[in-house]
């Protein structure tokens, strides 16, 4: 197939590319400057800008740009930023793949559990209601930017994504080399639930959402069973071979991370029921098997 992609740089981009062109598939990047390279097209979220001529044959289409969430303090313009770039990038491209003479079959837009809120010890699937706070609010409106493509006709699906477990980059990336020099620790209490998925397994599923006609809407992109920060502590421990010695209080994050502090600190659990009943298989289940697959 041609494909186009956005945030094809990024951590889940990049893997999903080189997967993509393994299996021979013609790919198409959408890049936020002038087009320099022949599969290369120029949009500007921002600006609401897309050089549709560069979709046109393209049977679909990954969405998957957006500003890095923890990537800074979460000041006033900060979080404007974490929203434009997901609402308008959405709304600007669902806009111009709706107005093409032959549109793609599927729009595939990576968004995030964020959209549940904090829910406790309580596990939730995709029937489960928004929840409260930045990033739910941030959720609801950047899959609601796609209604265009949608009354269009074209399948959209909402992968809504956990936390990846991966060296390259996310927030594993971070933890990754603490616990390696042995300073990793629970983070706060160590009960809230971390709700992840490996990155083998995460490409592996957008693959079959790409793959699954029958699949529209909401799918969780998770691991079958989340598990407590306090286990996934115990686990880089266990497969690294190194100790974890160093909690992190809940009151220094707070200080160091400010807002965002309360959704690292806040619980998900996340179930993946759609992606369950549709036939996909994880590799990597367990948390021990994702953090060996990513170490």
């Amino acid at each position: 197939m041609r494909i186009a992609i956005t945030g094809s740089t990024g951590l889940i981009g990049t893997a999903l590319a080189q997967s993509l062109r393994a299996d021979g598939h013609d790919l198409v990047r959408l890049v936020r400057r002038p087009a320099r390279a022949g599969d290369e097209v120029e949009w500007d979220p921002k600006r609401q800008y897309v050089d549709t001529a560069g979709l046109a044959g393209c049977e679909a289409v990954v969405h998957l740009a957006g500003a890095g969430v923890g990537d800074h303090r979460w000041t006033a313009a900060y979080k404007k930023e974490i929203r434009d770039s997901r609402v308008l990038g959405t709304a600007a491209l669902a806009e111009a793949l709706a107005s093409l003479d032959v549109p793609p079959k599927v729009l595939l837009c990576g968004t995030a559990i964020g959209y549940y809120g904090d829910t406790g010890t309580r596990a939730v699937d995709e029937e489960a209601p928004p929840g409260d706070g930045f990033l739910a609010g941030v959720c609801v409106e950047w899959e609601e930017a796609a209604a265009a493509a949608q009354e269009a006709g074209i399948r959209t699906v909402f992968a809504r994504t956990g936390l990846v477990v991966a060296r390259g980059g996310g927030a594993w990336g971070r933890l990754f080399p603490l616990f390696r020099a042995g300073l990793g620790g629970r983070l706060g209490s160590g009960r809230q639930y971390w709700s992840f998925i490996s990155q083998h397994d995460h490409t592996a599923a957008l693959r079959h959402l790409l793959d699954s006609p029958e699949l529209s809407g909401p799918v969780n992109l998770t691991a079958p069973e989340p598990v407590t920060n306090r286990e996934v502590t115990a686990a880089m421990a266990r497969v690294l071979r190194r100790p974890a010695l160093f909690p992190v209080p809940a009151p220094a994050i707070r200080l160091v991370l400010g807002e965002f502090a309360e959704d690292v600190l806040g619980s998900q659990r996340v179930l993946p029921r759609r992606l369950l009943d549709s036939g996909f298989t994880f590799a990597f289940p367990e948390i021990d098997g994702a953090i060996r697959a990513a170490r």
